[in-house]
């Protein structure tokens, strides 16, 4: 099997260092492999996507000194993709229509009848499931968000439960997720957004397979949503891939790096003459 790895940024800002990292581990293992490297552009947010960033991803990549040995592709136009697939787990009775909102979600887990502080998942705190019995006959709804039921998803599958394979370094080995984690600890997740008309965990994992993507190497704070991906990935029918969850790039007080620190964009760094040699060992490539 050809490796084939992947960086995914969004075009809502300047890549940063915690970008760099990513992209730089991702390219030098697929290319140790005698593998295959790839970019995808993420931009399913058009209100905050802009051609600018997107062209900056491009000229930040290339002073990387990275290729990539496909065209990319971008998610805003897969929604045909997309659709489908919702539209298939509709058609199984998997999906229904929520209109609640943030505040619904957070005055519905704080009533007192709860009894205990409410579960945290990786997108969040667990839905209680309030919209959960509405119908789900006729059309796909277009208005409201669209949520996976959890418990009639799992109820379609056999054993062995939805698993991946992780390279590490902190979870190495074959990651099962146990039926109890994906109701309590996960939920009903969201998979079609009214505004994107798709999710982050839907997208991604119809990208990746698409792409025909054989490791995923992206950051450690994503692990825990990588059993929403193999838990959609089995219903789907869709291979999944191995995954390797690196380190995160933090600042000198330990916090993790985000697009708003600005101050260590690697566009400011190609400014004040700094060297891609000179990036990797800032991170430690």
């Amino acid at each position: 099997m050809t490796f084939r790895t992947r960086f995914a940024p969004s075009p809502t800002g300047p890549l940063h260092l915690g970008h760099a990292y990513s992209a730089i581990l991702a390219h030098d293992m697929a290319r140790a492999a005698q593998g295959q490297f790839l970019l995808r552009i993420e931009d399913i947010d058009r209100d905050r996507a802009k051609p600018e960033w997107e062209a900056l991803i491009f000229e930040d990549l290339a002073w990387l000194g990275l290729t990539w040995d496909e065209p990319p592709i971008r998610q805003s136009d897969r929604r045909d993709s997309y659709e489908a697939a919702l539209d298939a787990l509709w058609a199984r009775g998997l999906l229904y229509p929520c209109s609640c909102t943030r505040r619904d979600i957070a005055e519905a887990l704080t009533a007192p009848q709860e009894g205990s502080a409410p579960a945290i998942g990786p997108d969040g705190p667990v839905y209680p499931g309030t919209c959960r019995n509405r119908p789900r006959k006729g059309p796909r709804p277009r208005d409201a968000h669209l949520r996976l039921d959890m418990g009639a998803a799992l109820a379609t599958m056999g054993p062995p439960a939805p698993h991946f394979t992780e390279t590490g370094p902190d979870h190495a080995g074959t990651i099962f997720t146990a039926p109890e984690t994906y109701l309590g600890g996960i939920g009903d997740i969201v998979l079609a957004r009214r505004d994107f008309g798709t999710s982050y965990h839907l997208s991604v994992v119809l990208d990746d397979a698409a792409q025909a993507i054989s490791h995923v190497t992206r950051g450690a704070d994503l692990f825990e949503a990588t059993r929403i991906h193999a838990l959609l990935q089995r219903l789907l029918d869709l291979p999944t891939p191995s995954y390797h969850h690196h380190r995160l790039i933090r600042d000198e007080t330990g916090k993790r790096l985000a697009k708003r620190d600005d101050a260590r964009a690697i566009r400011l760094y190609r400014a004040e003459g700094v060297t891609p040699e000179d990036i990797r060992r800032r991170i430690g490539l």
